[in-house]
């Protein structure tokens, strides 16, 4: 299975690692009738949700503690291009 590409990091002021939200995928969660516990009951594919997550703008050390993110997952995200904000 081909795999997501990994979302750009950033740094914030205080060091922490974020991955770069994508604005139209935080508008788009911000405003649906949706939350993330009704997406979570939803059935989408381990892959699209660790994409998604990086869509949203999710720490790079929240998203290592997500149950279906792997050691490789991580490894591979976080060797992600680092910018400043």
């Amino acid at each position: 299975m081909r795999k997501h590409p990994v979302q750009p990091l950033i740094k914030e002021e205080d060091g922490t690692l974020r991955f770069k939200e994508n604005k139209i995928v935080k508008f788009l969660r911000e405003t649906s009738k949706y939350n993330l516990n009704d997406l979570h009951s939803m059935p989408f594919d381990i892959e699209d949700w660790k994409q998604f997550n990086q869509l949203i703008g999710y720490s790079l050390s929240g998203y290592g503690e997500l149950s279906y993110v792997n050691d490789e997952d991580y490894k591979r995200a976080s060797q992600g291009v680092k910018l400043r904000v």
